[in-house]
């Protein structure tokens, strides 16, 4: 069973949070502090099973890097979960049409993104 879950955030404090939550229960999670680093890790690490992205950051942000792994042979069928401060009307839609498969806000609702990421995991 691969659960492995990639956190892309440029937040530390996000990471430590998203991180003790998830490995309680029962995830294991990798992390990167920016979208390219995040890519890179998806190229060299076959059992990432999800991404959760920080939509925005600086430099290559959540859009982007969304439409960097569509692109990609390797990495399109890797589900993103949009993970954003932004609760803005529209913002859903946005994340989903970037090719998100889901879509929790900050401060992230622990109940909805385990019930996301259990659609993806098995």
């Amino acid at each position: 069973m691969v659960n492995k879950v990639l956190i892309i955030d440029d937040d530390k404090t996000n990471i430590f949070a998203l991180k003790a939550v998830l490995k309680a229960k029962g995830y294991h999670c990798l992390s990167a502090l920016g979208a390219e680093e995040g890519i890179h890790l998806l190229q060299t690490d076959k059992e990432v099973a999800v991404v959760l992205m920080d939509m925005m950051m600086p430099g290559m942000d959540g859009y982007q890097a969304i439409y960097e792994m569509n692109s990609s042979e390797n990495l399109k069928d890797i589900p993103v979960i949009a993970v954003t401060a932004q609760a803005m009307v529209g913002d859903r839609e946005r994340c989903m049409e970037a090719g998100a498969v889901g879509y929790v806000s900050k401060p992230i609702n622990v109940d909805e993104l385990t019930q996301l990421l259990k659609q993806y995991i098995f």
